[in-house]
């Protein structure tokens, strides 16, 4: 989970920060709460990819802006990377789907 500190960064910086601790690669949200790795190109279920991060941002002129950074690795190819999800009253469906599957997931371990 984030600190508070973390609200006051920027997306950029979060991405710039997780690349440089190995998360080069990107994955996108897709339907059925699935997640497609950019690498590979093979789709998994959010809850089956290992979740390793988890950053929540909020807008620093617009607290609704809302978006979260996850941190993944692919269950298929090993890449590590990251995921932008938005959250809240904004969010689009896979979004939302995707975010609530990683969250049940971190809750497990």
């Amino acid at each position: 989970m984030s600190d508070p500190e973390e609200n006051d960064r920027t997306i950029v910086e979060v991405l710039a920060g997780l690349e440089a601790a190995g998360y080069r690669g990107q994955f996108v949200p897709r339907g059925d709460a699935t997640v497609e790795c950019v690498t590979c190109r093979k789709r998994s279920r959010a809850d089956a990819t290992i979740f390793r991060e988890l950053r929540r941002l909020e807008g620093a002129s617009d607290p609704s802006d809302m978006v979260a950074v996850a941190g993944l690795q692919c269950p298929h190819c090993g890449t590590l990377g990251t995921v932008v999800l938005s959250y809240g009253p904004e969010s689009s469906a896979e979004d939302a789907t995707v975010l609530s599957a990683l969250e049940d997931c971190r809750d497990r371990s």
